[in-house]
């Protein structure tokens, strides 16, 4: 299980592919207290530590993870947000995000409100999740809160210390998201179902 506060971010350094799967070799600052078959999320995704060597570790994204996450857009160069799973004597300062990605979205605009940024995103509301105003959403790993919330669109703040510390520096409208939704409102969304 994670938080959705990121500790810091990847750099890709390679990508190799095997058969369906993906292979991917990261350089990064916490890669030394790393251990194999760890559990580090990955904008958002939850992927296990399958090497290390100094300061860059390699992952494995199966067929079905690059299918529902933006990973497989992901190129050499690029940075992505990571998160260790939460200790358990740890603080709890996010939400309950477990690392599985409901779908992708679209980042449809970024606004510099000079001392903060508005981000739009949209995303398929066929697959049947929700946003509620005032509650939590994890973007490429992050635990933010919605506001604006509709039936297939969002927006949040994001502070100088979440943009400067995440890819949300990188993003732009038109980029892929991760998205997990909120596991309280998509557990109740079930149970309701059940009633009608």
């Amino acid at each position: 299980m994670f938080t959705g506060i990121v500790e810091t971010t990847g750099l890709i350094e390679a990508i190799e592919a095997e058969g369906s799967n993906l292979t991917f070799t990261l350089s990064a600052p916490i890669a030394h207290q790393l251990t194999i078959d760890q559990s580090v999320s990955h904008n958002g995704v939850c992927l296990t530590v399958t090497g290390i060597t100094g300061d860059r570790y390699t992952v494995t994204a199966v067929d079905e993870t690059l299918k529902k996450t933006n990973l497989g857009q992901l190129k050499v160069g690029d940075r992505v947000n990571l998160e260790r799973c939460m200790p358990a004597n740890g603080r709890f300062d996010g939400h309950i995000v477990q690392g599985h990605v409901d779908q992708t979205g679209i980042c449809t605009q970024v606004q510099d409100m000079d001392g903060s940024w508005l981000f739009d995103f949209q995303y398929d509301p066929s697959q049947g999740n929700v946003t509620v105003e005032k509650g939590s959403i994890c973007i490429n790993g992050v635990s933010l809160t919605v506001f604006n919330a509709g039936d297939d669109r969002f927006r949040v703040t994001i502070i100088p210390y979440t943009f400067e510390h995440t890819t949300f520096r990188d993003l732009k409208a038109g980029d892929v998201i991760n998205l997990e939704f909120d596991i309280v409102g998509k557990y109740i969304k079930k149970m309701l179902a059940g009633y009608r």
